[in-house]
């Protein structure tokens, strides 16, 4: 494989990921030496500064991550505040308020709140990251605890939890 393919298939990989990926897991998956990688992974991040893109690679913990540029931060936050609620199906907006609202707080009080089985909507809440696991309940079988993440505040745009709005705020909203 040539050097310039060597490069690309790197990129590759980080955009794939979409998370930052450790220089130890690149060495893994690709067979390159560690003074190899760093060589290319500082070409591609010099390509993309260069470029001025709406992408760059930002070298994060002995790894490295595709970030999108912090000078369209304004216009992404305006993106993905306004399709936030669209990405998510009903029962999850529902299952990810019960857990907002009451967290820390298990998978049987969800059920018993939403009348239904959550596994599905639990998952795909922890696939996006959502909601985290936070620990084991003092209880019998020690069932685990869930709450929000940092995700979940970026997602809909609130600083801290004391943010969202209150049930009286709601029902005043709905009266009005």
């Amino acid at each position: 494989m040539e050097d310039k393919e060597k490069k690309y298939l790197l990129e590759s990989i980080l955009f794939l990921s979409g998370d930052a990926v450790m220089l130890s897991s690149l060495k893994e998956v690709t067979g390159l030496s560690e003074t190899e990688l760093k060589k290319f992974m500082d070409e591609l991040m010099a390509d993309y500064r260069e470029r001025d893109g709406g992408i760059l690679i930002a070298e994060i913990a002995n790894g490295y991550q595709m970030i999108t540029n912090p000078a369209y931060a304004p216009w992404l936050k305006k993106f993905r505040a306004s399709s936030a609620a669209a990405k998510l199906s009903v029962p999850a907006l529902e299952t990810l308020a019960i857990i907002a609202y009451r967290q820390p707080i298990i998978k049987a009080e969800i059920e018993q709140l939403r009348s239904v089985n959550s596994d599905g909507v639990i998952k795909t809440l922890l696939d996006r990251k959502l909601i985290k696991i936070m620990g084991r309940k003092e209880a019998p079988g020690r069932p685990l605890l869930y709450g929000t993440t940092k995700e979940f505040l970026q997602y809909f745009g609130l600083k801290d939890l004391a943010e969202m709005p209150t049930l009286r705020d709601i029902e005043r909203e709905e009266a009005a």
